[in-house]
């Protein structure tokens, strides 16, 4: 059973959520901003929502990325793109996947690194979970039988 992205009853949802929160709180912090700071920039009625990202209880809405990639100084591409591997793993992995292991073979061929070993390491948990309800729907399929 595929699990509602936006849904948080599920375990590794829930995960999933938490590292997106861990990941924009290091964000709002490398930029020396207070939750209040950020709330204003991103134009949050409360300080208290970012505390409830950060903490993996909530998710940006689609159509605020790109002012908070703006106040947050990374490349809007860069941030929507990571948001959804933490946001929707399963579509991150169709479109991603193998772009994002052919840069972390060149990153890593090069012994350079940019930070972004949160995003291999978000990228390994996307692949489990496309992984992971891929099988499950595999085996569904298998149970019903061919379509006549």
């Amino acid at each position: 059973m595929y699990t509602h992205p936006q849904r948080r009853a599920s375990e590794l949802t829930q995960k999933l959520r938490n590292q997106a929160g861990s990941w924009l709180r290091e964000l709002r912090e490398r930029r020396g901003l207070s939750q209040r700071e950020l709330a204003a920039r991103v134009g949050a009625e409360y300080y208290t929502f970012i505390s409830q990202l950060e903490t993996g209880r909530g998710r940006i809405p689609p159509d605020r990325y790109l002012i908070w990639a703006h106040a947050l100084g990374i490349d809007k591409r860069e941030f929507v793109r990571t948001l959804m591997s933490f946001y929707d793993p399963v579509t991150y992995a169709i479109l991603f996947d193998q772009a994002a292991e052919s840069r972390q073979a060149g990153m890593d061929a090069n012994g350079s690194s940019d930070g972004s070993s949160k995003v291999r390491e978000l990228s390994s948990t996307a692949r489990i979970a496309a992984a992971s309800i891929t099988s499950r729907r595999s085996s569904k399929v298998r149970k019903l039988g061919p379509v006549q």
